[in-house]
């Protein structure tokens, strides 16, 4: 006997995909757009068709935009000797919350992960590679997120960069603000005490 009809049935599946979304909190988000006026799901649904519609790939960073180049290689007021590198285009708009970087990104794609056969030729490395040597490039920061992935992703980066005589960072990694010592897991903590500052 089926309790759920089919087209409801089939959103749940489909939006159990995303990533962060069980079948619960799919179920939820369903049943809540059953609820939603029309217009809602209409914008809705308008705005999921025309998600890739005007959006590029900066040819200069990779990151998305609406332009090519995209804004922030297109802006004079940037710091074109220092790129941070970093995994996805969210971020580039993490990084640009702070407002404390203005230089300009370069966005890999993912990281490398032989387990989901993901490898450095199927990233914007080689883009990266070829960046730092026709630029006048004085600075990388390696941002990438401090996972076994992001490390061998940043490692592989600076074996191949290092090379060119260009100064290679790593973005600080730590205890987060609020976060309690006895949570902390030992990666975390001893690149805590690693990166202690003066005080």
């Amino acid at each position: 006997m089926k309790i759920i009809p089919q087209n409801v049935q089939n959103l749940i599946d489909e939006l159990a995909k995303l990533p962060g979304i069980g079948p619960k909190t799919a179920q939820r988000l369903t049943f809540y757009m059953l609820r939603s006026s029309e217009k809602s799901l209409n914008d809705l649904g308008t705005a999921v068709l025309n998600l890739k519609q005007g959006v590029k790939t900066c040819s200069t960073c990779s990151n998305i935009s609406e332009t090519d180049p995209c804004y922030i290689c297109d802006d004079e007021r940037r710091d074109k000797q220092v790129v941070c590198v970093v995994e996805e285009p969210l971020d580039v708009v993490a990084i640009e919350r702070t407002g404390k970087f203005n230089g300009l990104y370069h966005v890999l794609g993912g990281v490398i992960s032989p387990i989901d056969g993901i490898g450095p030729e199927d990233l914007f490395i080689r883009e990266l590679v070829e960046k730092s040597k026709s630029m006048d490039i004085s600075e990388v920061i390696l941002a990438t997120n401090p996972s076994i992935e992001g490390e061998t992703t940043a490692m592989y980066i600076q074996k191949l960069i290092g090379p060119l005589g260009i100064k290679i960072t790593r973005i600080a990694r730590g205890l987060p603000v609020g976060g309690d010592l006895e949570y902390a897991d030992e990666i975390t903590l001893s690149r805590a005490i690693e990166g202690r500052l003066d005080y």
